[in-house]
């Protein structure tokens, strides 16, 4: 008898131990992530996968039109949603929305272009050089000195931006479609910085509206400048540009609603991700990624979240709006 309680008692102990094993790993499995930031991770992913989208999407249509169709119909859709808000508008408000809306006319108008050139992986990893170069452009226009690790960031990311372009020891010699994106990635960059200065000065909602209507403005009215004639009627660019549109308004809705409760640090490493995503659809659908872009891609990475991650204690909660707003 003594055997078997001594049989019995180490059975429950081990049962014990499982129990406690099975709750501390379930504990830890949702400890992890949070659904918030599950939601930015899956939105970031989609965000990845719209470079490919682009890329097939020039196509069958004009870099131009196809930027100024995309944000007309985003426009449209947050101008249902928000239509309310609308009666309260004042001319400051029109001021900065056409502001950041031409920031966001030239960003993606660049990025579009270069696309038409280069493969969607190396586009995702240069315009994610947006994220060190804001700092800069706040020491050159606000005469804020960028911290060490922004510093540090931008060294990272230069360097990635040389081996993701394939330069060699000759000469530095970027093609069309890189500069065009670097320049995509600085308009990006300005945009931001633009929205930072204007974020604590007007609503949100009807900014978002009045962003999107100019960026769409510019782009069509610089068709006919650049020679950009309409295209013909295509369901690919039609449905890419109102898929995007549609996307672009449930991933911003889910950002808002996630970063309530998401701190910016663990949002900024989320985002970092997005190129990586981008270069795995790109690499599924058929591209070819060298080891040397794919070194650079680490490096930019690296830029990125140092960059971002530079200790502050005069950081403000709302870190990554310019982010979120950018991605419409």
């Amino acid at each position: 008898m003594g055997r078997e309680r001594s049989l019995f008692r180490k059975r429950d102990e081990i049962n014990l131990k499982d129990g406690a094993f099975i709750a501390r790993m379930k504990q830890l499995r949702y400890s992890l992530f949070s659904k918030q930031e599950l939601a930015l991770f899956f939105a970031t992913v989609l965000w990845g996968i719209t470079f490919l989208i682009i890329h097939i999407a020039v196509r069958y249509s004009g870099p131009l039109f196809f930027v100024g169709f995309r944000f007309i119909v985003a426009a449209l859709i947050s101008t249902v949603v928000f239509w309310r808000s609308m009666k309260d508008i004042n001319v400051y408000e029109v001021f900065a929305g056409m502001a950041i809306g031409f920031g966001i006319f030239l960003g993606y108008t660049f990025q579009t272009a270069g696309l038409q050139t280069i493969i969607s992986s190396q586009s995702a990893f240069i315009t994610a050089i947006y994220v060190p170069i804001v700092p800069v452009l706040q020491w050159i226009f606000f005469k804020k000195l960028p911290h060490l690790y922004s510093w540090i960031g931008i060294i990272f990311a230069f360097i990635g931006l040389i081996l993701v372009s394939g330069q060699d020891l000759k000469g530095i010699r970027f093609s069309k479609g890189e500069i065009l994106t670097l320049l995509g990635a600085l308009a990006i960059a300005g945009e931001i910085m633009l929205i930072g200065f204007f974020a604590n000065k007007v609503d949100s909602r009807r900014i978002t509206i009045i962003q999107l209507f100019f960026g769409s403005f510019f782009a069509f009215c610089c068709m006919p400048l650049m020679g950009e004639s309409i295209p013909e009627f295509s369901w690919v660019w039609f449905n890419i540009g109102v898929g995007l549109a549609l996307m672009s308004a449930v991933i911003q809705l889910t950002m808002n609603w996630a970063q309530k409760s998401v701190s910016p640090t663990r949002a900024t490493l989320i985002y970092a991700g997005e190129p990586v995503w981008a270069g795995i659809v790109g690499r599924l659908a058929g591209e070819y990624l060298s080891p040397s872009t794919l070194l650079g891609g680490l490096f930019i990475m690296i830029g990125i979240v140092v960059a971002e991650l530079k200790p502050s204690q005069g950081r403000k909660k709302n870190k990554t709006t310019g982010k979120i707003i950018s991605l419409l």
